[in-house]
């Protein structure tokens, strides 16, 4: 049901992490494929060496940001694209929870018309840094956009319909912004990020 895409660039050594957190993922049917998105110029094949040993496909792209995710979404199979950073490490339990999402747009003609991404919690001890998670759910929740590094789970045809990532840099953020705020869904389930 869904293509993963993670656009990675000299990122080997986050990748491990993040891939273990998709088996159940993937041992529950619900993630059909893996595709890394590599942009390492001169790249020393670190990237396509995890994918052969993951089971992911590798694609060799452009340096721009914007336009490998674009092309990781060309080469998907599945009707629903989760678009991840390779530092992101879904926490358990995510499957259910995305599981529920898909089949309650389905079920009810949402597919084309909700987005989703998961809640942050960042990798880290003390006060600091909850207040830090708190204050990103409070940004997000108040002005309806999600930040990268939290995924994205759209299905194919609304991320077409909106015309997909554009080139640059900050093309997740604008497609985001093109998601709209009543559009986008908060997930219980958490995205850990590194809390730096």
């Amino acid at each position: 049901m869904i293509s993963v895409v993670i656009p990675t660039r000299e990122s080997g050594n986050l990748l491990i992490p993040t891939l273990a957190a998709l088996v159940p993922g993937a041992a529950a049917g619900l993630v059909r494929e893996v595709l890394l998105v590599d942009g390492a110029a001169g790249s020393s094949g670190e990237i396509a060496e995890v994918a052969d040993a993951a089971g992911c496909e590798y694609l060799a792209g452009p340096s721009d940001r914007g336009e490998r995710l674009r092309l990781g979404a060309q080469a998907a199979r599945g009707p629903w694209l989760m678009f991840l950073e390779p530092a992101g490490l879904l926490q358990e339990g995510w499957t259910r929870e995305v599981r529920s999402f898909i089949d309650q747009a389905e079920r009810t003609g949402g597919a084309e018309k909700r987005a989703a991404s998961f809640r942050p919690a960042l990798d880290g001890f003390g006060l600091g840094t909850r207040f830090k998670e708190t204050a990103t759910v409070l940004w997000q929740v108040t002005t309806g956009r999600a930040r990268p590094e939290q995924g994205l789970l759209i299905h194919q045809r609304l991320y077409q319909r909106l015309g997909g990532h554009e080139g640059g840099e900050r093309a997740p953020q604008r497609l985001v912004g093109r998601i709209g705020r009543g559009r986008m869904v908060l997930l219980r389930s958490h995205m850990l990020l590194p809390a730096a």
